[in-house]
């Protein structure tokens, strides 16, 4: 029995827009909860948009139990009529943003025949087409997979595979890309830049280039069921359409774990719906994270074991040629903050094988960041700022 590998990245879309955006920014929020918890004092990104989205193109595929399974996960199915057409129209108002791109690809082993089903289905959500590549030159495939994926993030991720990632048992990569860039609404002055002492995570102080501005802001202060104290600030990309939400405790003591725990779709319509403008001074970080991560042990714990085991696994919908399985999930996020605005990308894959005066708010401590689309409400990226990496 032979193996395949998927390889992708984002996604979203209310039995109208809303309800399916909200369910797969749950799931990608909940994968998010899942991976933080081994990274207690370290620093953790993803893009939860991208996560849903290699789940979203594995589930078209899926069958049997493997269906069942990521259906029950997720809390959505792709393969319920009118979904498909909704996940179509919500990558098409992401694109149509300034600043914002998206791509799908498919790279399939050119000995194996695709379903025409799973080819309509992935025309259908996704408006992408299979393309033949030759897995048995693994070194070859490699480098395809990595030019598309730079291509489509500004050259933000060169090198998505390391040498040796793929095999010649690999059937099939399912990619998709997002890259995102985007200035600030009210850009910070490099002049009010200073160097200032950071909390980490782990006790210990760090200096940072701490950025500074005075602005009216949209800020809320919260709490969590639990009786945890935090406030919520938003900054505003260029064009309104995108901004960044800055969620901190109020105590430092407090781990970031305990507020991603209560952070879903209906929380952050909750700030949104209390957040008012306010006049503040704030003080934030300049800081770029980069992270890649294996995304397999957050999915078993979240019962997607079927699809891993395969034995057990139903990708029949793909391809009746071979048994396919997932080996692995990968995501590499990479995001910069500077004085002038964000710039982000990631990308994401599945395996498959066969086999004062003004009050100020500083953030001198960690928190939690969310980068919105406000028209659909997709999370296009989040992360832990646990401390600063070293230069």
């Amino acid at each position: 029995m032979l193996c395949a590998y998927i390889f992708l990245l984002l996604t979203l879309s209310r039995v109208g827009l809303g309800s399916l955006q909200d369910k797969q920014n749950d799931f990608g929020m909940k994968v998010f909860f899942q991976l933080s918890q081994g990274s207690v004092d370290k620093n953790v990104a993803l893009s939860p948009y991208g996560v849903a989205s290699i789940l979203s193109m594995a589930q078209l595929g899926a069958a049997g139990n493997t269906r069942k399974a990521l259906t029950a996960a997720m809390g959505f199915s792709l393969q319920e009529r009118g979904t498909s057409r909704r996940q179509r129209l919500l990558q098409r108002d992401l694109s149509s943003e300034e600043g914002v791109e998206l791509a799908s690809g498919v790279m399939v082993e050119r000995k194996m025949s695709l379903e025409k089903g799973y080819r309509r289905a992935l025309a259908k959500a996704f408006q992408t087409h299979p393309n033949q590549v030759d897995f048995t030159k693994t070194d070859e495939a490699v480098a395809i997979i990595n030019s598309w994926v730079s291509d489509h993030t500004a050259g933000a991720i060169p090198e998505f595979l390391a040498s040796g990632s793929l095999s010649d048992e690999t059937r099939l990569v399912l990619l998709n890309a997002l890259h995102f860039q985007g200035l600030w609404k009210v850009p910070f002055d490099p002049k009010f830049t200073q160097e200032r002492m950071f909390h980490c995570a782990n006790g210990s102080t760090v200096p940072v280039h701490m950025m500074r501005l005075t602005n009216y802001f949209n800020y809320g202060e919260f709490v969590t069921p639990d009786g945890v104290d935090y406030d919520v600030i938003e900054v505003p990309y260029e064009g309104d359409s995108l901004s960044m939400l800055l969620v901190s405790p109020f105590e430092p003591e407090v781990p970031l774990s305990v507020l991603s725990a209560d952070v879903n779709s209906q929380r952050i319509q909750q700030w949104r719906a209390e957040l008012r403008k306010v006049k503040r001074q704030l003080a934030m970080p300049r800081f770029t994270l980069d992270s890649e991560v294996n995304l397999k042990t957050a999915l078993l714990e979240m019962g997607l074991g079927d699809m891993f085991n395969l034995a057990s696994a139903d990708f029949t919908r793909i391809t009746t040629d071979e048994r396919l399985c997932v080996s692995k999930v990968l995501q590499s996020v990479k995001i910069e903050v500077n004085e002038r605005g964000t710039k982000a990308a990631a990308a994401t894959a599945a395996v498959m094988f066969s086999r004062m005066a003004v009050e100020e708010i500083t953030l001198d401590r960690p928190f939690l960041f969310l980068i919105q689309h406000k028209h659909t409400g997709a999370v296009l990226f989040m992360g832990h700022f646990n401390q600063p990496q070293q230069q």
